[in-house]
C-alpha cells in the first residue's frame, strides 16, 4: 500500500512536534532536619537509610527530569566528652555516606548545629536553601523547584521565584502542613504515612514482612 507524499510530510511534522515538547526540569531542595522530624513523627524506622533517591523520583513523577537534588543539614561538632554529640556525629556520617552513594546521588549542603542549654539548634540551613533556590531561578537551572520543608521563612523566596516565572511545589505532610507555604506555592503535595512507608529502608521492609509471616 502506498501513501500520498503529503501524508509522509504530515507524519514528519507531528513527530517533530512531539520530540520538541519541552521537558520540565526539576530541582529538589530537602530541608534535612525538617524531613527527619516529620518522618520520625510518622514512626518511620531507620531514617538514616530512607530511600531518598527514589523519594525524589516519585515526587518528580513522569516526563520530568531531575537536574539537582540537594540535602541541607546542620553538621554536628562533637567534643570527646560529649557522648550525645559523638553519637549524633556518627549517625550523621552514616547518613552523609548514604546520601552521597551512587544510588541516592544527593549533593550535601552543610549548615551547623549550635548547642545551647543542652539543646542543639540548627543555623544557616534556611539561608543556604533560599540562596540556592534564588540562584537556580536567576540562572535558569530549573523550571520547577520542589521544596521539602515547612519553614515559613522561605515564603519571601517562593514569592520572588514565582515572579521570575518559575514554579515552586511545596512538599509537606498531611498531619502537620504549613498553610503559609500551601498559600504561596504553585502546587502542594501532602505526604501521608502510607506514602512515606514506600521509601523505608529495604532492611526495615524485610523486618516487617518477617513479623507479618510469624
Amino acid at each position: 500500500m502506498t501513501f500520498p507524499a503529503w501524508r509522509g510530510f504530515y507524519f514528519k511534522i507531528m513527530h517533530t512536534r512531539k520530540s520538541s515538547k519541552k521537558i520540565d526540569r526539576i530541582a529538589v531542595y530537602v530541608d534535612g532536619s525538617n524531613l527527619y522530624h516529620k518522618l520520625k513523627s510518622l514512626d518511620i524506622k531507620n531514617i538514616t537509610y530512607f530511600q531518598y533517591g527514589n523519594f525524589a523520583k516519585w515526587l518528580a513523577g513522569e516526563n520530568r527530569i531531575i537536574t539537582a537534588k540537594r540535602y541541607y543539614i546542620g553538621v554536628v561538632r562533637a567534643k570527646g566528652n560529649d557522648k550525645k554529640a559523638v553519637e549524633m556525629q556518627k549517625n550523621q556520617v552514616r547518613l552523609f555516606n548514604h546520601l552521597q552513594s551512587a544510588q541516592e546521588k544527593y549533593s550535601l549542603q552543610r549548615g551547623y548545629l549550635m548547642k545551647n542549654d543542652g539543646t542543639f539548634h540548627e543555623k544557616g540551613v534556611d539561608v543556604k536553601i533560599a540562596v540556592d533556590m534564588l540562584v537556580g531561578a536567576y540562572e535558569d537551572l530549573y523550571d520547577t523547584a520542589i521544596l521539602v520543608s515547612s519553614d515559613t521563612d522561605l515564603i519571601p523566596v517562593i514569592k520572588k521565584i514565582r515572579q521570575l516565572n518559575k514554579k515552586v511545589e511545596y512538599i509537606g505532610f498531611s498531619h502537620q502542613p504549613s498553610y503559609g507555604l500551601i498559600k504561596n506555592a504553585n502546587e502542594t503535595r501532602l505526604i501521608t504515612k502510607e506514602d512515606a512507608r514506600k521509601f523505608e529502608s529495604a532492611y526495615e521492609k524485610v523486618k516487617k514482612k518477617i513479623k507479618l509471616n510469624k
